[in-house]
């Protein structure tokens, strides 16, 4: 709907909240702002009725994509409903040099909501072993495939038999199931679970009914992921890496892969028993505290199992991931000091130090974790990799009484502001509002990890520059970025059609799983020998739309699960 190609007018695709700042852009090639005189905007309504009107402001230079931006700030709208932005530039000569619009979107509290359902949804979608009926799944329905109940182990194991490892979640775009990358996204989805408790629907009752179209909650969808993580246990207490096809899947449906090729159980290690242990801890509370028999016999279930998990990773500091990428990925990883740190802390906050498998004394707990602290400061953002922020997160939050707990809070949580103050910083100096600094593979999964680092602060502060940071963050993904993209499978009318997602491009389907995170800009470009045609050579353009994109479209749980908690939190608010 723009009529010149230099101009572009940034917004976000789905809406705006009420309550939240509303914020666009115009980018345009970079030094153009010399020749304007005057750039103004109106606010439309569907009926055609200006709702507001100003001038856009400089904003700055993008470096990255060669752009100058200018600001139009349109906060004072609340009234719920449709709107579109109506952008007019006046060269210094006194003639039009830009007269454009955008498409409608949303100012309501409703689309955050539709959102939510839609992220907690996918993890629906990507769930093994089990029949998706019309019901729930409709045109996305798909019969049980990867059913993973008698599995034997891979070759590099050396070990007979075969291994219950049904259910769960697919990883990414890939068939894969893997603990490492599955606990930090089910351990994201806990602390939404935990922090959105009050009311808010997510934990399962009346708050998404009837309009969710399946009968599950959040709550619901973990304990699924929970269930197989339990299954990957072994009878000593240590915990399995991953479910891995012999070799990488083509773009086949889940049931023609089980016919086609074998699956296998493989590794055990250091790094997945400690991510186990930190996801099943914090599981302990969240089901503990939703309360019902059943809940609290679960709760109890994972309790112990997480300390079965952390005495076995005691026994073996140094189990090796398995170094075997043949049809899965390798999710190496070479320090462990941030998995014990989440570990432990985890289970400090669920038992305290006199039940701790090391010592049970206030004196050796709290040293262990002044060690952790020291040598695992927190970052802006989790990660699969690294786990650390878990572990302060934890202390963080930490109610218990006595001396140690109340310290380690108090540094906690002056630590995570600290790191929320340097997203705010970050934010300021980019042209686009943006807290990173250089596009990575899954760069809309770090976005949102920061979003949620600063509604984490936000959660004991209250301080509104954190939440108002995190929208913005929030309307980067949805379509306020270089590339005119909402990042969100069936968000928007710009949302990606071609997913680097086996599912997707297997079922016949038109339309793309909705609810599902693509990667973003990655100005890595692993892909170049599969030929993506990316839009040019400037790093921020570093995003495609088209299946061979596995560096820039691909999909990961690991992605999704700090979108759908950053949602679930503004949500809440």
């Amino acid at each position: 709907m723009e009529c010149k190609q230099e101009f572009s007018i940034r917004y976000n695709h789905v809406g705006y909240g009420i309550g939240f700042p509303k914020i666009f852009y115009l980018a345009m090639p970079m030094g153009m702002d010399s020749r304007i005189l005057e750039a103004s905007f109106k606010v439309v309504d569907e009926n055609g009725s200006v709702t507001q009107a100003g001038k856009l402001a400089k904003r700055g230079d993008c470096a990255y994509t060669d752009e100058t931006l200018f600001e139009g700030d349109f906060s004072d709208v609340t009234v719920p409903g449709k709107y579109k932005i109506s952008v007019l530039v006046i060269a210094q000569d006194g003639a039009n040099l830009y007269e454009g619009e955008s498409f409608f979107f949303d100012i309501s509290d409703c689309w955050l909501e539709s959102q939510l359902k839609a992220n907690i949804k996918s993890f629906f979608f990507q769930r093994t072993g089990v029949e998706l009926p019309a019901e729930y799944a409709g045109k996305w329905a798909r019969p049980a495939a990867h059913l993973d109940n008698r599995l034997e182990f891979h070759r590099i194991m050396h070990r007979e038999g075969t291994w219950n490892a049904h259910g769960g979640w697919y990883d990414a775009g890939d068939y894969g199931k893997y603990i490492v990358n599955g606990g930090v996204s089910v351990s994201t989805l806990l602390l939404a679970c935990e922090m959105c408790r009050e009311g808010d629907g997510i934990m399962g009752g009346e708050g998404f009914s009837p309009s969710f179209e399946q009968p599950y909650s959040l709550l619901d969808e973990v304990r699924f992921e929970l269930e197989f993580f339990l299954r990957m246990q072994d009878e000593d207490g240590g915990v399995f890496f991953k479910v891995t096809p012999d070799h990488w899947d083509g773009f086949v449906t889940p049931e023609n892969s089980d016919v086609m090729q074998n699956r296998y159980i493989m590794g055990k290690s250091t790094t997945s028993t400690l991510n186990f242990a930190g996801a099943l801890a914090q599981a302990h509370r969240v089901f503990k505290a939703a309360g019902g028999s059943e809940n609290e016999s679960f709760a109890t279930r994972c309790l112990a199992a997480s300390l079965r998990a952390y005495r076995w990773a005691l026994a073996h500091p140094d189990a090796d991931w398995p170094h075997n990428t043949e049809g899965s990925g390798g999710y190496g990883d070479e320090h462990v000091e941030d998995e014990f740190f989440w570990a432990r802390a985890m289970l400090f906050r669920e038992i305290g130090a006199s039940e701790f498998p090391q010592d049970g004394t206030d004196e050796a707990l709290a040293s262990l974790l002044e060690k952790d602290m020291l040598e695992n400061p927190v970052q802006p953002a989790l990660s699969w990799r690294d786990t650390h922020n878990f572990g302060w997160i934890a202390l963080a939050l930490n109610d218990a009484a006595g001396d140690f707990a109340a310290k380690a809070r108090n540094r906690a949580r002056a630590e995570i502001e600290k790191a929320a103050d340097e997203i705010l910083k970050l934010q300021e100096q980019d042209a686009y509002s943006l807290s990173i600094r250089r596009f990575v593979w899954g760069s809309n999964g770090e976005i949102a990890n920061h979003a949620l680092t600063l509604l984490v602060a936000y959660s004991w502060t209250r301080d509104k520059r954190y939440c108002d940071a995190a929208v913005e963050l929030v309307n980067f993904i949805y379509g306020r970025n270089p590339l005119n993209v909402s990042f969100v499978t069936g968000s928007a009318w710009s949302s990606p059609k071609f997913p680097h997602h086996r599912i997707c491009h297997a079922d016949g389907i038109v339309d793309p799983i909705p609810g599902l995170l693509v990667g973003g800009i990655n100005s890595d470009r692993q892909d170049m020998h599969r030929k993506p045609s990316y839009p040019n050579d400037l790093p921020g353009f570093s995003y495609t739309d088209e299946r061979c994109s596995f560096a820039s479209n691909e999909t990961a749980i690991n992605w999704n699960s700090p979108l759908t908690a950053v949602l679930a939190m503004l949500r809440s608010l």
